[in-house]
């Protein structure tokens, strides 16, 4: 059963219902996994979701913050969710397909401005939730399983537009990178996005702050998709959508695509 998968930070699903369904017209995912809904569960705009075909939905959702949503056209079982770090935060969600596969969709801090957890608390929530999601992994080893979501990292450095200049910028500092990757590790997912595109530039995210983002391109690549290794070979067609980032009043991430072969 092959099926297209997307993954895409929404910033407030109610605000931006119409660009949701404009990329569901147009590009068409059977399961798109979104993050940052800013929305309770039963304030999510279900209805017009229904009616373009996507008939099943799992989230998990708070008042103004947070919040993880899987929509889908094919068939969902809810399969829970996990408080890491115990923030309290609407920040995890996991669904079933009916072929058995698990699709994790995941929010991860940002992490606040300074990347220094003595003086940002919020810095130090990253890196304890990051830390809780390793020690899941390595005690409960996924199988058949798809990570995705705003994990909020740009990891290598052709993820970041200038390697040097992000160094001590939060998302691209050293202690987040190691923290990312041994998260990745213990639960040895694959990075599908840089598997079909293993090299150059690329980028998910663009500040609200630059008016000129698409001219100046400087991205992050902070959206991902893992697959665990049974399945990563099944993994084809990844891209990043970035015209969706220019769309009127935009969130400011562009949805990352791939599809698997199961």
């Amino acid at each position: 059963m092959p099926f297209t998968l997307a993954t895409w930070n929404i910033n407030s699903v109610r605000l931006r219902e119409q660009l949701v369904l404009r990329m569901l017209a147009e590009h068409g995912p059977d399961v798109l996994c979104l993050q940052e809904c800013k929305s309770p569960v039963d304030k999510i705009p279900t209805e017009g979701f229904a009616e373009a075909g996507y008939n099943h939905m799992v989230a998990r959702g708070q008042k103004g913050y947070n919040g993880v949503a899987i929509l889908s056209k094919l068939p969902l079982e809810d399969v829970g969710d996990k408080d890491f770090a115990a923030l309290g935060h609407a920040r995890h969600v996991a669904a079933k397909l009916e072929n058995g596969t698990t699709i994790h969709n995941f929010y991860v801090p940002a992490g606040g401005d300074k990347p220094d957890r003595t003086i940002n608390e919020k810095f130090g929530q990253k890196l304890d939730y990051l830390a809780e999601m390793r020690d899941w992994f390595h005690e409960d080893k996924p199988e058949k399983a798809i990570l995705v979501g705003d994990l909020n990292i740009a990891p290598r450095e052709d993820d970041v537009w200038d390697h040097k200049k992000l160094l001590k910028v939060v998302s691209h500092t050293p202690v987040e990178v190691e923290a990312f990757g041994a998260t990745q590790d213990a639960g040895h997912w694959v990075d599908i996005t840089r598997q079909d595109i293993p090299e150059g530039n690329l980028y998910s995210w663009w500040s609200y702050r630059s008016p000129d983002w698409d001219t100046a391109d400087k991205g992050r690549r902070l959206d991902h998709i893992w697959a665990t290794p049974d399945i990563s070979n099944a993994a084809h067609s990844s891209h990043i959508q970035r015209v969706v980032r220019g769309w009127e009043q935009p969130s400011d991430h562009a949805p990352v695509f791939a599809t698997f072969d199961l």
